[in-house]
């Protein structure tokens, strides 16, 4: 076990946390650990773990009443919800496969998504039921189901399969990426290494959808581990206007979100963020100046990274003041090699394959079990990981040399006037070149023209095309002054 993860933690609190091979016994585990600590609430009930425990097992005794064959597909969609809550440990724990869809899904993506992942039954959201009547052959049922008494947790295979996440890829189509028991609670406990006492004493919001490896795991299930107390969240934004009065103590969130809180705080304050001590951060880049905002407010800020594909959580930075541009240290229980400059990884948090895609998932995975990330990574002389571009991404240039637009982005983020920026192969007066577009951070121009910000960036870009090959640099400029399309997880979208 590395001592990095180990030493954040108090020692009696990292020998009273133990990891898990399924959601059966991590279910059963809490509801007895923290029986009388407060657990789940919709911000005007609170329930307790035992209490907890005890409604998810009503949950489960109605989904053994379906009749339908352990191992079968069950959807849901629903906001973050207490009904999807339930339902999540539910399904999963009674030995069920669980789909979270995402609750913006149109209609027909409903009806496909059923359609391609096998779905047996799917729990409705009240709100969402008059657009599931396309829906053949799936048992529809409110997300609000229930029995009126529970039933034990099944007995499950940790090798068998939890849950199946929507996911980009390593190879950037939308696919079913399948974790798991063994996968999804290694995930699960990787999340118990953060700074300083952890058990019993946070206040989470499940801000980031559950249909999301990230929100589900870090989140949801990271808060649960650590028996704390867990804020509903079915309206992102009503909720973050709500801060000073949850005041929650730590958050799960993506670098989006900071960057809103960020502004939040500069118009009221920093007693906006009402008791925060902590931000997780992740599935995106993280600029430095996030690190800087947060820690000058008295915010411990961490981040990391993962894929879908290994369960969420691959590595985290606990030291982000000392190391703004790393993405941390690689969690216990993984191997890793770099491999042509790009970053393996093997381990009990790797995925089983992309549902019914054996093609893709032989892209991805080795016979002997490595996943090929699809990141070019490097390790410093003290085990920090650094993400230096995507395999896809590369720009190939004119004598053959490959180019990674992330390396070209890197001093861009180091820059605090800069929110996002995206390098690309462009054309210029008929020739191939190098551009970038740059979204500025715009409170650090308040009341200056449009012009002075746009001078600012053309001498950022000429500073760092200083530092470069004459073959590298950066030929063609944009300044948007419209925010990026952004995928999912509020990425820059490279289209």
């Amino acid at each position: 076990m590395s001592n990095y993860f180990v030493d954040l933690l108090p020692k009696e609190e990292y020998e009273r946390l133990p990891y898990l091979p399924t959601m059966g016994q991590f279910v059963d585990w809490f509801t007895k650990e923290y029986a009388d600590k407060p657990a789940l609430s919709n911000q005007v009930d609170t329930i307790t773990y035992k209490e907890l425990g005890e409604r998810v097992a009503r949950r489960r005794a109605f989904i053994e009443g379906l009749g339908l064959p352990k191992g079968a597909h069950i959807a849901i969609w629903d906001r973050n919800s207490q009904d999807a809550i339930e339902l999540y440990l539910a399904v999963t724990s009674a030995g069920y496969v669980v789909m979270n869809l995402p609750s913006m899904l149109p209609e027909m993506a409903v009806v496909g998504s059923c359609m391609k992942f096998d779905i047996a039954a799917i729990f409705v959201r009240e709100e969402f039921m008059p657009m599931t009547t396309k829906l053949q052959g799936v048992k529809v049922l409110p997300a609000a189901s229930i029995a009126e008494k529970g039933v034990p947790s099944a007995e499950i295979d940790p090798d068998s399969t939890a849950a199946i996440f929507f996911t980009g890829g390593t190879t950037g189509q939308p696919k079913g990426a399948v974790l798991s028991h063994r996968a999804l609670m290694r995930g699960n406990y990787n999340t118990i290494f953060k700074p300083g006492p952890i058990i019993g004493v946070h206040r989470y919001i499940a801000l980031l959808p559950l249909s999301h490896v990230f929100g589900a795991i870090a989140g949801l299930c990271g808060c649960f581990y650590s028996g704390n107390l867990m804020f509903t969240c079915e309206d992102m934004k009503a909720t973050i206007g709500k801060l000073p009065v949850i005041r929650p103590t730590l958050l799960v969130i993506v670098p989006g979100i900071c960057d809103i809180l960020a502004g939040l705080c500069k118009m009221y304050g920093p007693q906006f963020l009402g008791s925060l001590k902590m931000i997780i951060s992740g599935a995106a880049n993280v600029p430095p100046r996030l690190t800087e905002i947060f820690t000058k407010m008295g915010v411990t800020f961490c981040f990391g990274y993962g894929l879908t594909e290994t369960a969420n959580l691959t590595s985290a930075n606990a030291d982000a003041v000392t190391h703004p541009t790393s993405i941390g240290k690689i969690y216990p229980g993984q191997e890793t090699k770099i491999v042509d400059g790009e970053l393996w990884v093997k381990g009990d948090n790797v995925f089983s394959g992309y549902y019914k895609d054996p093609e893709k998932t032989a892209e991805v995975l080795t016979p002997d079990g490595w996943l090929r990330t699809g990141d070019l990574c490097r390790f410093d002389e003290d085990g920090f990981l650094y993400i230096t571009g995507r395999i896809k991404n590369l720009i190939i240039l004119s004598n053959g040399e490959n180019v990674s637009p992330e390396s070209l982005e890197e001093p861009f983020y180091a820059d605090p006037c800069v929110r996002d920026a995206m390098v690309k192969e462009d054309e210029l007066n008929g020739q191939q070149v190098i551009a970038v577009e740059i979204l500025p951070f715009m409170p650090a121009f308040e009341g200056k023209p449009f012009e002075e910000v746009q001078a600012y960036m053309n001498a950022l870009v000429k500073k760092i095309n200083d530092t470069l090959p004459t073959t590298h640099r950066i030929i063609k400029v944009t300044v948007r002054t419209e925010d990026f399309k952004r995928t999912g997880s509020m990425k820059v979208a490279r289209v």
